[in-house]
């Protein structure tokens, strides 16, 4: 199931399960929230995105905005990535990827010729008032957090 989201209209709100309990959407009205999705805790690339984050934070946080990373992992292995590398926002456990097919980023992916579902690394803004404004699909890593960084500024 793929959702139909339109920048300009309300984001999805959701649910899910944190290190430090339950975050929703609702919760970070009034702020802008970079919403990242990512497939796997501790794999090269996921890393490499989170850390860029990571790195950027103070600046998303000087704009107002708070940054949440989703991914199907469990709430374990969150706690021992953000441990490992000092990451200064949320991780959400999206296990039944309940959320990602929300944001229509659980799709069908292909790796040495095998297919298999799973997360399209995917960037949301949404603005203060719960306003879906920009969408990143197909991620590549190099220079994104900047380049969300700008929009969250713009």
């Amino acid at each position: 199931m793929e959702a139909s989201l339109n920048v300009g209209s309300p984001a999805p709100g959701f649910v899910l399960e944190s290190a430090e309990g339950p975050v929703s959407l609702g919760q970070y009205r009034g702020r802008k929230v970079v919403l990242y999705f990512y497939p796997k805790d501790n794999t090269p690339t996921c890393t490499q995105e989170t850390c860029d984050f990571r790195d950027a934070h103070p600046a998303f946080g000087d704009s107002g905005a708070v940054v949440l990373g989703v991914s199907p992992d469990d709430l374990k292995s969150h706690r021992k990535f953000a441990d490992k590398f000092g990451l200064p926002f949320l991780l959400l456990s999206d296990p039944d990827h309940r959320v990602a097919e929300l944001y229509g980023v659980w799709q069908q992916k292909k790796l040495y010729g095998r297919e298999y579902m799973g997360i399209v690394r995917s960037t949301f803004l949404i603005d203060e008032e719960g306003i879906l404004r920009r969408e990143w699909r197909n991620v590549r890593v190099k220079g994104h957090a900047d380049k969300v960084l700008e929009a969250v500024k713009g």
